[in-house]
Order: C-alpha cells, then structure tokens, then sequence
C-alpha cells in the first residue's frame, strides 16, 4: 500500500529549539512552507489547534489558495462550534480547495486548557460529546435527506447539508487519544487513527487494539504515526545532532526573554494529564535509545507534550527504520523537524523518495508471495 507523508505548517518559524521570532501569523514563513512541502512531494500538512491559536481552519484555507496540489489536514476539537455547522465548514473547503481537506479531531487531554474555552467536562464526557460530533457530521456529509439526532449532548432536528464533500465518503478523519475512551471512539469513526512516535512495541499493541474495536463496528482504518527525524550524512553526525538539538532546547527553556515564546504545552510536567504524553514518558524511561534508532530524550525534557521523539540517522538508516513502521501496520507518516523549513527541505529531497522506493519493493515481494 503506497504511504502517506504529512508535514507542518505552523503559523511561525519556532520549534523547541527554537524562539519565535516575529508575528504570531507570520505570512512570509507560511508561503514559505507551503511552497517546501508541496514541491518537496508530502501529501498533506498539519494545521494545529489549542486553545490559544489563531483558527485552524481559517490557516489552512490561506494556504489552500497558494497552493495546487498540496491537500490539508486541519486540527479541529469538537464541542466549540456545532457538528453540523463545522461539517459544512469543512465540506465547503472541501469545495473551494477542489477535494483536498481532511480533519484531524483532536478531542484534548489537558482540563486546564480546555476550560480556556469554557469546557469544563470530564474527559470520558469529552470523547462521549465527540462521537455524537462525528456521527452527525458523518450525516451531514453523506445524508441525501433531512435527518434527526438525538444524544446526550446534541440534538438536531430535520438536519441537512445542501452542501456536500467531493469524495464520497466525506471528509477523512484522522483522530488522536491513547485513553480506552479514545480507542472507543476511534473505532467506530476514525479512518486514519493517529499514534506519537513510540516503540515498536506499543505501536504493534495499540494498532491491534484499535483494529479489534474497529472489526466490532466493521470498519478497517488506517493508521498514522508522527516523528521528528534527524537526519545527517553519517550516524555519528546524526546523533551529535540530536545532542546539539537537546542543548538548544534546554538552554532556550532556561533563557527568561524566550519564555514567553515558549508555547506552555512545551514545558515539562512529570505527570502529564493525557495518556499520549504518559506512553512516550514511559518509553523514555526505558532509555535514550530504543529500538534501531528511536530517541526518546526531548520527549524526556519536555514532558512528551506532543510529538516529541525522533528516529536518528542516515536517511538510509531513518528510512528503514520507518519500513519497520510499515510492517507494523503504519501506512501514514506525520513528519516535522526541530527547524522547520530546513528540515522539511531535506525531508522531501532524501527522505520521502527513499521510504516510497523501500515501500514499493516491500509491495512488490509481497504481491510475488502471494501469486506463489
């Protein structure tokens, strides 16, 4: 199965290396990224959420207008705009951008975030609210008449969309949660579910739980794995890379004018309220290093507070390294670097090509196999 590679596009240059330095929608930086991502042959771009950001979506339709062929995976947490509402949204972007959208449901974990925006539910009521979301929406996208909804946390009557996504079956949906109330959900709605960059351990264990619980509602979805690669001519320059990047970030957390540039899901917590963090925390206690070349330390340093481990190498080495993935059951990779632009440069020139080429012949064994 040909894989999927999705970048970054964040609404400033700034990473846990480094400060940001400009205006929070800094124009010139997003063209910039829009422009390395499509040529550099990713297939969408990741538009993210909390709950201090400028709008996901209103980003991803900017860029959608500087763009051809670059499709968009835009952040979007349910409860804060009405399900039916939001589907249109997003189905008229669908429109706009000519079948390019996806959505990405992020739910949220972090109760001292989430009451900046007024929600004050528990985070099993969260996850409950959000299936409710996504069975409307999915009505929404597809229903050829007015339906009725009734839940616990929405109700619709005569509910209708004149318009509709290109695709068929509506907009993908990624979806994000380590918590069982996740793998609930997600069975039932996610087309892509999304995991952190763990081990391949807890990667094999979550995809087979996620299936099973899809399999009750006879649904068979895909699966999306996110990494910060580190990339250098030789393994040794790698990890002395990896190691310089480690002390940036330490030394930008210790420096007192940068701190209010550092995002506050950025700092270190010990105790971390969502399970994603709690999973890459755990492995990180098991090592620096793990597997052939998974590095757990800036997770370590920053609480796991997002995707925050890398795999360490040669593009050759980080490469097969994520072959390994795609046997797992991966067959979507969300990759974005500690710089942003210079990373994703190299990523679409040595990285990408050389994952699709590796995957294509692991395609082709498997088809000759078969025949025998």
């Amino acid at each position: 199965m040909p894989v999927e590679f999705i970048g970054y596009i964040g609404n400033h240059n700034a990473s846990e290396t480094i400060a940001r330095n400009g205006p929070l929608i800094d124009l010139d930086h997003i063209a910039a990224a829009a422009a390395i991502h499509e040529n550099g042959g990713f297939d969408r771009v990741l538009f993210a959420f909390n709950s201090t950001s400028p709008e996901s979506i209103l980003i991803a339709q900017h860029v959608a207008g500087q763009t051809r062929k670059l499709k968009l995976m835009i952040a979007h947490r349910p409860g804060f705009t009405t399900p039916t509402l939001a589907a249109r949204q997003l189905a008229t972007l669908d429109h706009l951008s000519q079948g390019r959208v996806a959505v990405h449901i992020i739910t949220g974990g972090n109760d001292q975030e989430l009451a900046q925006d007024g929600d004050h539910l528990t985070k099993d009521e969260r996850y409950a609210r959000t299936s409710e979301y996504l069975d409307i929406a999915r009505q929404e996208w597809t229903s050829e008449k007015p339906f009725d909804y009734a839940g616990k946390y929405y109700r619709v009557e005569q509910a209708f969309a004149n318009v509709k996504p290109q695709g068929a079956d509506g907009i993908p949906v990624y979806f994000g949660g380590s918590s069982e109330a996740a793998f609930a959900v997600a069975g039932k709605h996610a087309d892509i579910y999304a995991l952190w960059g763990e081990t391949y351990e807890q990667v094999s264990e979550t995809v087979h739980k996620v299936r099973a619980i899809a399999a009750q509602h006879g649904r068979s979805p895909r699966f999306s794995l996110s990494l910060r690669p580190i990339l250098a001519e030789t393994e040794e320059a790698a990890w002395e890379k990896a190691a310089s990047l480690l002390e940036r970030a330490k030394a930008l957390r210790k420096d007192p004018s940068a701190e209010k540039l550092i995002d506050i899901r950025r700092r270190a917590s010990s105790n971390p309220p969502n399970e994603g963090s709690k999973r890459l925390l755990a492995a990180a206690s098991h090592g620096a290093r793990l597997d052939k070349r998974l590095w757990t330390e800036m997770a370590a340093l920053t609480g796991a507070s997002g995707n925050t481990t890398a795999l360490v190498g040669t593009p050759d080495q980080v490469a097969e390294a994520m072959l390994d993935y795609y046997d797992l059951g991966i067959t979507t990779f969300l990759i974005r670097g500690f710089d942003p632009l210079e990373d994703a440069f190299h990523y679409g020139r040595d990285l990408i090509p050389r994952v699709r080429a590796l995957v294509a012949e692991r395609d082709a064994q498997a088809s000759v196999q078969a025949a025998e």
